[in-house]
């Protein structure tokens, strides 16, 4: 039997299916929320951009204009180490700058309606928790910007602490229990992915009844990997993503538009 292809919509008007007109978007997106009761939520840059905050990897993000510092370089150069904790300092304010936008609001509203079962996300500014989810429904699996821990020992030291201690001494700051390398709680160019963290997102996969992709491109991987485990599972895909990604084949509804009002529309619909 040919398969069914995922509704697809530009701009919350009218999508086409088969060269027919459908519903308006907010419709399906509305149905698509209603049905699950153990909804998993992946969210990508798109969703942080919407608040302000300057994507890594897109054509004309941050690392297309500087050089990313590579983990064993942070381990092994004082210099490399350096530039990347300044970096960090100037993410950190931006990141502090930001407010959670209609979008963050609607995936922690769908907490609160007890339909929410996590979120599993690749950015590092934790404006998902600012919007009001607690750490223990978010999986950040590449890690978070606002934070800082010894490689050695897990000891944690926070930012602020560790600038002032880079402007008095010009130096990075060693761990203060075990003397070990102290570095963002971000995974770097070369870092290994955080096994805990990620067994953790499976086991959500294994539970959902849904997936909802937000503002990723899902071509960065292991991360990736969450939604399409979850659809070969038997969990339907809903994508919201300005662009087409390769994961839209198997999505139930597909929606290239910005995602705060997308979600906004639907969560009011929702009740």
């Amino acid at each position: 039997m040919e398969k069914e292809n995922p509704i697809c919509f530009v701009g919350l008007t009218i999508g086409w299916k088969g060269g027919k007109t459908t519903k308006v978007a907010v419709d399906d997106l509305d149905d698509f929320l209603n049905r699950s009761e153990r909804l998993l939520v992946f969210t990508g840059a798109g969703i942080s951009t919407e608040s302000g905050i300057a994507d890594f990897r897109s054509p004309g993000g941050i690392w297309s204009r500087i050089k990313p510092i590579q983990f064993q370089d942070f381990l092994n150069d004082p210099e490399a180490r350096l530039e990347d904790w300044r970096r960090r300092f100037y993410f950190k304010a931006q990141y502090e700058a930001a407010q959670p936008n209609a979008g963050h609001k609607a995936i922690a509203s769908l907490a609160k309606k007890d339909r929410l079962l996590g979120v599993v996300t690749q950015n590092i500014d934790g404006l998902h928790q600012r919007a009001g989810l607690g750490d223990e429904a978010v999986v950040e699996l590449h890690g978070s910007g606002l934070r800082a821990s010894c490689l050695s020992c897990s000891t944690p030291m926070a930012l602020n602490a560790i600038r002032d201690a880079i402007e008095e001494t010009e130096e990075a700051p060693s761990c203060a229990r075990c003397g070990g390398v102290v570095k963002a709680d971000v995974i770097s160019f070369g870092q290994p992915m955080p096994q805990q963290k990620m067994q953790r997102a499976l086991q959500w996969v294994e539970q959902c009844d849904a997936v909802l992709v937000l503002g990723s491109s899902l071509v960065v991987e292991p991360a990736a990997s969450i939604p399409r485990i979850a659809v070969q599972q038997g969990a339907p895909l809903a994508i919201i993503n300005r662009e087409p990604t390769p994961l839209d084949g198997l999505a139930k509804l597909v929606i290239n538009d910005e995602i705060g009002p997308s979600l906004d529309l639907a969560m009011f619909h929702l009740g």
